[in-house]
């Protein structure tokens, strides 16, 4: 069925955390056991020396982080009616390298083996650029995606992949395009994830003020990074629950001091060696 062009923008700003992985994790943040007291928003006891580190700028990562959309042509609509487009975030390794998850990838119907066109947005500068999946990094369900750009994006930034397991209360923050507007949210590294349905992530605490639904429906693939400018994981899924009333329902974030961020841990990516 054909998207009307306003409904073409609203139909992209949903379809971020698409697939499975969010299925799986939607709702699930009421089930986590997780001692829960009352803080300030930033007001953080930090347990390393790391911890304590003064943050980067976000301005410093300008120019890395960027929109990505993939726009279904008349047939690929056919085949999913509901469905005018996939929005996610992404960010550069190279000039023609630039890395998402693999959900976001999958569902953009992204190959090792056809170029296929994507809008790449970076502030007020679009360009459409076609890509093709180079790499899938990951064991568990959730993976990294690379993607190999056909020619190089101008004036990208580069960020670098920090090589040190994150630890518990450490400094976090994640640049992000959710809904397609610009969003930077800061917080802690929680834990790493040892059972399922969330084995091999690292689950994050971010909220930008009292806001901590700051990263949501577009800000699948967005760079975490530490307080040395860093790339330490990738996001793959934000956690909410619902809430039912007669007239609606309302999706809220999970409570203060417990993970409301699922992403993938940079490590996939180190011994990766990026198109030039």
């Amino acid at each position: 069925m054909p998207v009307a062009a306003g409904g073409l923008r609203e139909k992209l700003r949903r379809t971020a955390l698409l697939t499975r992985s969010q299925r799986a994790c939607t709702g699930l943040a009421a089930g986590l056991i997780l001692q829960v007291w009352v803080v300030c928003a930033g007001v953080l006891l930090p347990a390393t020396s790391r911890a304590e580190a003064a943050c980067v700028d976000p301005a410093a990562s300008a120019h890395a982080t960027v929109a990505i959309t993939r726009h279904f042509d008349a047939q690929e609509q056919t085949l999913e009616p509901d469905l005018a487009g996939v929005a996610g975030t992404g960010w550069f390794l190279s000039p023609r390298s630039m890395v998402t998850v693999a959900h976001v990838a999958e569902a953009m119907h992204l190959t090792a083996q056809a170029w296929t066109e994507i809008e790449i947005r970076d502030g007020d500068t679009t360009q459409s650029i076609p890509v093709r999946l180079s790499r899938l990094a990951g064991e568990h369900a959730e993976k990294i995606a690379v993607l190999e750009l056909r020619t190089a994006f101008p004036h990208a930034t580069v960020l670098r992949i920090g090589d040190d397991p994150l630890v518990a209360d450490e400094r976090v923050m994640s640049v992000a395009y959710p809904g397609e507007h610009l969003r930077v949210a800061e917080g802690r590294f929680v834990e790493y994830g040892a059972n399922s349905p969330f084995a091999g992530t690292a689950l994050l605490e971010l909220y930008d003020g009292n806001d901590r639904l700051a990263l949501d429906h577009g800000a699948s693939g967005a760079p975490v990074l530490d307080c040395e400018g860093r790339v330490v994981a990738v996001v793959s899924n934000v956690l909410t629950q619902t809430m039912q009333f007669p007239s609606r329902v309302i999706r809220i974030s999970t409570a203060w001091n417990t993970p409301n961020v699922v992403s993938v841990p940079i490590q996939a990516l180190k011994d990766f060696t990026p198109a030039e």
